[in-house]
């Protein structure tokens, strides 16, 4: 392994922790309606849990409903108390296939605690990138041990995982201050 290949390694992992980041924070919702949401939401579907969107179109009616139009006719009282069951805190109405979900309002008090969440998965998200700088300097470490690169060459690969981290961070600070002004908004 070379110095190379521990930047672009760490280079890649970083850009999944902060995709993953991503996606953790579409799960949080806002008072906007989002299909994305939905994602989470496994129903039973001839023997195996599946995901609503495998299932059933998922698409907005307006800014704070989502509908669901069950592919099947039988699945619609599934997919409605599979909703109804999740730890989301929806409560769909149906309209004969059509599931019409609202989003309620949220509460100022609830606002506080979605930005605790928030703020606690971006101080996860930093943790992993951190995790992946300490790898980084461990493999360019060994790499000078076993007198495979300079000391020179090795204090550049610790600045640079550095310079990487950094960024990551950045970005996804960047992530959890837009993510708690658009639960925030009013």
């Amino acid at each position: 392994m070379s110095i190379a290949d521990i930047k672009k390694t760490f280079e890649q992992k970083a850009a999944r922790s902060i995709d993953a980041f991503k996606s953790e924070l579409q799960k949080i919702r806002t008072g906007r309606a989002h299909p994305g949401i939905l994602d989470q939401v496994h129903v039973e579907y001839y023997g195996s849990m599946v995901s609503i969107s495998q299932v059933a179109n998922v698409s907005l009616l307006d800014a704070r409903t989502i509908s669901v139009q069950p592919w099947e006719k039988g699945m619609g009282p599934k997919i409605e108390k599979a909703i109804r069951e999740s730890d989301l805190g929806l409560n769909p109405s149906s309209q004969g296939e059509l599931l019409r979900v609202p989003m309620p309002a949220l509460n100022e008090e609830r606002r506080r605690d979605l930005t605790k969440v928030v703020r606690g998965a971006g101080e996860d998200a930093r943790i992993a990138v951190r995790n992946l700088r300490r790898d980084a300097n461990d493999q360019a470490k060994k790499l000078l041990k076993d007198k495979a690169i300079s000391e020179d060459d090795e204090r550049r690969s610790l600045d640079e995982a550095q310079k990487l981290t950094d960024r990551a961070i950045a970005e996804i600070d960047r992530l959890v201050q837009s993510k708690e002004a658009e639960i925030l908004a009013v």
